[in-house]
């Protein structure tokens, strides 16, 4: 599995090193070996060091990375989460490139790990989406479970998500699902509803999800409401019903919720709560490599 990141940590590498690191070839002798570490400088969540280890490793094969954390642990700040020997300039050269993927992903983890705990106690979880940066979707999808939340579809390929425009252009909700139903794959089916008329016109069986958009707490509760009805009349008889399950189709809410608003609307009993800004809003954790000794 890590192995299939090398062509990314290649191509950051290009990015940063390009034809040399100039500084570091021209101030700092070869032979020079040096210790350093990874330090936190504010609390949060880890996530990435594997990553890490593999780009310092691309620069420099003699470089030697032990982690003294593991990706998912909560640290505090000051906590080393990594210790680096070999040559100065290659861990210097390394540095940034290295930074830089384990703070995106780290931070990616301590923004999902805030919305987690706002919601315990609920029967709801966390979702992660498609809004991505570019390239990094795995990592940043893995960075999701670090934290504690669950991942959504990794992409177009793995499940059916009928939305508002899928709507539009198969010219009505109906015509979508029956289009879908005559070349059907063993992928869940999830459609998304902006009315009680389109969640009436959603519910049956060949649909396992319901993803509740932009709608405000009091119409979630009504339509959850209108779904858990719906499934008392019509329990599922297909194996795609997920174990343990409490309605099928599960409900989802998405739509501008924030760590304000979020716990109001993991009340109203939704199964999943998917949330845009854990990849596109989060912050990049505070960390810095600093050298202790050399010699």
């Amino acid at each position: 599995m890590l192995e299939s990141f090398l062509p990314l940590v290649k191509f950051a590498l290009s990015e940063d090193v390009g034809t040399g690191d100039v500084t570091t070839l021209n101030s700092v002798p070869s032979n020079i070996h040096a210790r350093a570490v990874i330090v936190a400088k504010e609390p949060g969540v880890v996530s990435g060091l594997e990553i890490a280890q593999m780009t310092f490793r691309e620069v420099d094969p003699a470089l030697k990375f032990r982690a003294t954390v593991r990706d998912s642990d909560v640290v505090e700040p000051g906590v080393a989460w990594a210790q680096i020997t070999g040559s100065a300039a290659s861990i210097m050269t390394a540095e940034r490139t290295a930074l830089n993927f384990v703070m995106r992903m780290s931070g990616v983890a301590t923004l999902t790990r805030r919305y987690v705990k706002a919601i315990e106690g609920t029967t709801a979880r966390i979702l992660d989406t498609r809004k991505t940066t570019p390239g990094l979707r795995f990592l940043e999808k893995y960075a999701v479970q670090c934290g504690g939340g669950t991942n959504h579809r990794l992409a177009l390929w793995d499940m059916y998500l009928v939305k508002d425009n899928h709507i539009r252009a198969a010219r009505g909700l109906t015509n979508a699902i029956d289009r879908i139903q005559r070349t059907r794959r063993d992928l869940l089916l999830e459609v998304e509803v902006e009315s009680m008329e389109q969640l009436q016109e959603a519910l049956r069986p060949e649909v396992d999800r319901i993803l509740i958009d932009n709608q405000p707490v009091d119409a979630v509760r009504r339509a959850i409401a209108e779904v858990d009805r719906w499934f008392k009349a019509n329990p599922p008889d297909h194996p795609r019903a997920r174990a343990g399950a409490r309605r099928w189709p599960e409900v989802e809410i998405s739509g501008g919720i924030n760590l304000e608003t979020i716990r109001a609307y993991a009340e109203t009993g939704p199964d999943w709560i998917s949330v845009g800004a854990l990849t596109h809003s989060a912050p990049a954790l505070n960390l810095s490599l600093e050298i202790e000794e050399v010699g």
